[in-house]
């Protein structure tokens, strides 16, 4: 299928409904965390998330593992046109290092963004009882998709953060980062094979946007207290890709309820962007 352009097949998608089970075990949450890069600087700092049976370290599960039990997008065509713009994930309770949820996923809105199309889904995890366990928000960009007349996205409200960050966290991405990530399950041939990157006009395969995202909210960690199961709230935009074997730079402001943070790669340039940690209340 190629990728929509106007008056394509993207308008029917608005209210569409998806269903599915996710099952996951302990060495599902821990190759997650190795995949965005647990364990790499020190080994012995994160035995929470990389081991289940070290002494004093019960395991523990990374907040943004929910979006790996998200609904994936619908499909929206040529994979090398389509890139996530936008993630948020709302957690109601932490999540076990083994489980199973229920997730229902709805398409609510395509707005046409003139150069593209912005698609946002939203998916709903239940446990075995019902109870919601958590609300994954999702925004893919389809290139060459709009022009179809739709209304424009509106941007979520954000307050920019004045001053230089208060925190800098570097970290070094391995050249084989997204080969790791692969093993959360996505498979997109964009962060693995040159030549679909160099189809979509990229000079290398680039770094799963989630595996950024995921990357950054475990630096933030040690800011809020360094206590996973308090997370409540973590979201950020899609800016430009990151490059496995590059480094990736944390900047973040505190602020009462958690942290603001954006992420640039080595060169300087923002690859996520309009982020925010946000904690449970005591």
């Amino acid at each position: 299928m190629s990728a929509p352009g106007p008056g394509g097949p993207l308008p029917t998608l608005v209210g569409l409904h998806t269903s599915s089970r996710r099952a996951w075990t302990a060495t599902e949450a821990i190759l997650y965390a190795l995949g965005v890069g647990a364990g790499q600087r020190d080994p012995a700092t994160e035995l929470r998330f990389t081991t289940e049976n070290s002494t004093g370290h019960p395991q523990r599960v990374l907040p943004t593992f929910a979006s790996v039990l998200a609904a994936d997008p619908p499909p929206l065509g040529d994979p090398t046109a389509v890139r996530h713009a936008e993630e948020a994930l709302t957690l109601f309770r932490p999540l076990p290092p083994a489980g199973q949820v229920h997730t229902t996923a709805t398409v609510t809105a395509l707005h046409d963004q003139g150069s593209g199309a912005l698609v946002q889904q939203v998916s709903r995890l239940r446990d075995p009882a019902g109870t919601t366990v958590a609300v994954v928000r999702r925004s893919m960009f389809v290139i060459g998709a709009g022009g179809f007349g739709g209304s424009r996205a509106r941007a979520a409200g954000w307050r920019a953060p004045t001053g230089p960050p208060e925190h800098r966290i570097v970290a070094a991405v391995r050249p084989d980062q997204a080969l790791l990530y692969r093993l959360s399950g996505d498979r997109n041939p964009l962060h693995s094979d040159p030549v679909v990157a160099g189809r979509a006009g990229l000079p290398r395969p680039i770094l799963h946007g989630l595996c950024t995202f995921g990357f950054a909210g475990r630096l933030l960690l040690p800011l809020v207290g360094d206590d996973p199961t308090r997370v409540r709230h973590v979201r950020a935009r899609f800016n430009a890709p990151l490059h496995p074997g590059d480094t990736l730079t944390v900047q973040a402001w505190r602020r009462p309820y958690g942290v603001l943070f954006r992420v640039g790669d080595g060169a300087g340039r923002i690859v996520l962007d309009r982020g925010v940690l946000a904690l449970a209340a005591r």
